[in-house]
């Protein structure tokens, strides 16, 4: 026998109300005058009659579909980075809301990309989310701005779209701040040679901290290559094989690190009783597998995706004024994620006391 369907009126009748105080509880409306307590009742009937509001009917009645779109750049395939996912998925759903997903190369050309968006906006999406990698400026398809639409990990190079990234530059200092808490001064920097944003706000955050201890920014003691393990091991050495060599390491990111590792193992340093290091973007895969576990810097991909669906929602809901988001980007912190790659450094330059008895003939 079939079940039968539960309808609005049955949940009315549960809960001893109107059918219009039940929809204005179960639909969010605004500006209605009903009580707490009658919220709590009528939605307490609603779950124990298993009554759910009907989006078809919902959406007829509002023009909204209830989703949202995601278009990443190569973030679905990247395993460090799919808290951003996660963050917006979960946010989504706090909301009511269906998160549809494409995943799309970066390198793809701009055709293919436009016919994402296309294929989303044929699903009739509330607003659209364009999340890269790599924190770096992007163009995008033109049918983008006929939506409510908010970046991730990326800005827009018309300057039109709201977006979130790192806040490579503050990160950056509070990686270098923790050598410094820990008592290093001659501090070496790791850096990638990309142009990109984070190669400048790392450095630009590198500098503030020396700054602001004091300390004279020396370009010896930067060096760049290209930003994966070979590359750190490179880079590394140079700093490292020479007489006054840095006491700390800050490296562009954790693939460098590793590299620096390798580095201090050729040359008989231990990792942190002579060498301390410090990475960047909490690859757990590397930094937990490293011996010692690797101090690193996280980026804030749940939190990203999770402003993301926040903003995208308050965009469509005219709740948010676009140009005024889309004026800056939003920066969310890097938070310090503690391992065992930072030690107080030793004092080589320290020579013996005198013996206060010198032997006599």
């Amino acid at each position: 026998m079939a079940r039968k369907s539960v309808g609005i009126r049955d949940v009315a009748r549960a809960a001893g109300v109107s059918v219009t105080t039940v929809s204005h509880v179960l639909n969010d409306t605004p500006h209605t005058r009903v009580s707490e307590e009658t919220k709590k009742k009528v939605r307490d009937a609603a779950a124990a009659l298993g009554y759910g509001p009907n989006r078809m009917a919902q959406g007829l009645r509002t023009q909204r579909s209830a989703m949202l779109g995601l278009l990443s750049e190569d973030i679905a395939t990247t395993p460090h980075a799919g808290m951003i996912i996660k963050g917006a998925e979960e946010t989504a759903r706090k909301h009511d809301y269906t998160l549809v997903i494409i995943n799309t190369d970066k390198d793809a050309d701009p055709a293919s990309k436009h016919r994402d968006v296309d294929a989303l906006l044929e699903r009739q999406v509330d607003g659209i989310l364009y999340a890269t990698m790599y924190h770096r400026a992007v163009s995008l398809p033109p049918r983008l701005f006929e939506i409510p639409a908010v970046l991730i990990d990326a800005t827009d190079r018309t300057g039109l779209v709201p977006c979130t990234v790192p806040d490579e530059r503050g990160g950056a200092r509070t990686a270098v701040m923790a050598l410094l808490e820990a008592g290093h001064r001659r501090i070496g920097f790791v850096n990638n040679t990309d142009d990109v944003p984070a190669t400048h706000g790392r450095l630009e955050g590198y500098r503030d901290a020396l700054k602001a201890a004091g300390i004279d920014f020396d370009p010896g003691l930067v060096a760049a290559r290209e930003s994966e393990a070979a590359g750190g091991y490179e880079a590394a050495l140079e700093q490292l094989d020479r007489p006054d060599r840095p006491t700390a390491l800050f490296c562009y990111n954790d693939r460098m690190a590793m590299g620096a590792y390798r580095a201090a193992a050729q040359l008989g340093l231990a990792i942190p009783q002579d060498l301390s290091v410090i990475g960047f973007d909490n690859q757990e895969l590397i930094a937990t597998g490293l011996h010692p576990g690797l101090t690193t810097m996280a980026l804030p991909h749940y939190d990203m995706g999770a402003w993301a669906v926040e903003t995208l929602i308050r965009l469509i809901d005219g709740h948010a004024e676009e140009k005024l988001l889309a004026d800056r980007p939003t920066l969310l912190p890097c938070p310090l994620v503690r391992r065992d790659s930072i030690a107080p450094p030793r004092d080589t330059t320290r020579k013996p006391a005198p013996d206060p008895h010198p032997p006599t003939d």
